[in-house]
């Protein structure tokens, strides 16, 4: 695959860049702290060429937030806006791929701004393939359910660059021959996966793992999924869940911005009830159609 379908980079300030340039400093606190925040948005190009992305002022206003979250400025959403479209407009590759907007913290040593860049990059076919059900294990995340009530300073909420537990995490399912990872507390209740939000039907009911004292961060499919919910009339809730709960609840999934739905087939090698019916009604919430 020719380089250019495989990766676009642009720059706050500098639009598209040729390939390759140089992007950032070798002191960024980005990349020396991984101090920073990003977003990731799906996009769908068609057969002409035209791209379109979802829920851009969504995720827009989670970058301002997690910004805040780090003590940087507030991000000049119009000029975000305006490198998005430029970025997109070059991408034309046929099939879905993944938008990235970044800000990391800029130089550590020499005089120097906050860097935004954003690419855009092929969505990889295993999170595509993920949209037919995965497998996933349990680990613990090393802290009780409530532990950031009275830490935000650990940023619960914030989408940081930092994301070496969540790796981590990715290599520990690899290793256990799965796909991915749902943390739990050292109180015995679910949180979210690395980069997915859990969801699951009890009783008809959809439930979801809440934000806040946890420190999970909120969910823009998940949101967005259940808000369709409740316009259908289908009750939604938010509550600590048990990892046995998952032994009688009619379906369980991982939702996330750009794999969409994942249903989860089993946990620690015990198969979860499955309902296509839900999982198709998730997924046209979501915008996710197959």
């Amino acid at each position: 695959m020719p380089a250019e379908q495989s990766l676009l980079v642009a720059v706050l300030g500098r639009g598209p860049l040729p390939r390759p340039v140089p992007v950032a400093t070798a002191d960024d606190l980005g990349l020396t702290r991984g101090d920073g925040v990003f977003e990731s948005i799906r996009v769908v190009t068609a057969a002409n060429g035209t791209s379109t992305a979802q829920q851009i002022d969504e995720h827009l206003a989670r970058l301002s937030r997690s910004v805040a979250g780090i003590g940087g400025p507030t991000p000049d959403t119009t000029a975000w806006q305006r490198l998005i479209e430029e970025i997109m407009g070059a991408w034309r590759f046929p099939g879905e791929a993944v938008l990235k907007l970044m800000i990391t913290g800029g130089p550590g040593v020499l005089p120097g701004a906050p860097l935004g860049i954003a690419t855009i990059s092929r969505t990889p076919e295993s999170w595509i393939d993920a949209r037919d059900g995965i497998d996933v294990t349990l680990l613990s995340r090393g802290y009780r359910s409530d532990s950031f009530a009275e830490a935000p300073w650990l940023l619960g909420g914030v989408k940081t660059l930092s994301s070496a537990v969540n790796m981590a995490a990715e290599r520990e399912a690899a290793a256990r021959g799965v796909d991915d990872v749902i943390f739990t507390s050292l109180d015995g209740y679910l949180l979210e996966a690395p980069t997915s939000g859990l969801v699951v039907c009890d009783a008809g009911a959809l439930v979801t793992t809440p934000t806040g004292a946890t420190g999970i961060l909120g969910s823009i499919t998940v949101d967005i999924a259940l808000s369709g919910a409740d316009e259908d009339g289908v009750e939604t809730s938010s509550r600590l869940l048990r990892p046995e709960e998952l032994e009688s609840v009619d379906g369980a999934w991982l939702l996330d911005s750009t794999t969409g739905v994942a249903p989860i087939l089993t946990v620690d090698g015990s198969p979860v009830r499955q309902d296509p019916g839900m999982t198709g009604r998730l997924r046209h919430w979501a915008g996710f159609q197959q």
